[in-house]
């Protein structure tokens, strides 16, 4: 079953009401709608790049935050909503192919996303989905600025800088694909 930009948002929204901490509610629609312009500027399907962003983090909404990935991919999946709706919640926070290219150190294993996470086909979409995951709060910003915050409140680890390394580097691929810096795309970065 497809799902749309529309119907995320209220998927989402469904939680603001229901819990203390909905900021996340407020990161998912930065990485939203900020994935709608880079989509929009790659003459790509910008509800779906929308609905996608909307929907990475909705895992938060439903148990631990720390099992949001998981619990995102099962929700997503028992709505009867298609693999690739479901797949997001699982590779927004994986670069690489690589369950240790994460914030916050090396994650508990789950053989299943361990597997998945190592032979899944990025899409276009879901690489998108990783660079604003990484460039968004309540509001874009830099990648750089993202990822201090990242190290602030969640500290310091074996596999950091092999993450920015890699955060960098997708930053970098979507420079050259857009044949321009991606942060021409959003001038609120100079707000924050």
């Amino acid at each position: 079953m497809k799902l749309t930009a529309e119907k995320a948002l209220e998927l989402i929204e469904n939680f603001r009401n229901k819990m203390k901490d909905t900021g996340w509610i407020d990161h998912c629609i930065c990485v939203g709608n900020s994935a709608g312009r880079i989509a929009e500027s790659l003459k790509l399907d910008v509800d779906k790049a929308k609905t996608l962003g909307y929907i990475h983090d909705i895992g938060k909404g439903i148990g631990e935050f720390k099992n949001h990935v998981m619990n995102g991919y099962k929700y997503i999946k028992e709505l009867g909503y298609d693999d690739e709706y479901a797949n997001i919640c699982l590779t927004h926070s994986y670069l690489n192919n690589d369950v240790n290219c994460t914030a916050g150190g090396f994650p508990k294993d789950i053989p299943f996303r361990t597997e998945f996470i190592k032979t899944h086909e990025y899409t276009i979409y879901e690489k998108i989905i990783n660079l604003c995951d990484l460039m968004c709060k309540a509001k874009v910003m830099t990648l750089e600025k993202r990822l201090i915050d990242l190290i602030v409140r969640k500290g310091v680890y074996e596999n950091t800088v092999y993450h920015i390394k890699e955060a960098q580097k997708l930053k970098k691929e979507f420079d050259e694909i857009l044949g321009f810096n991606v942060y021409e795309l959003f001038p609120d970065i100079l707000e924050n």
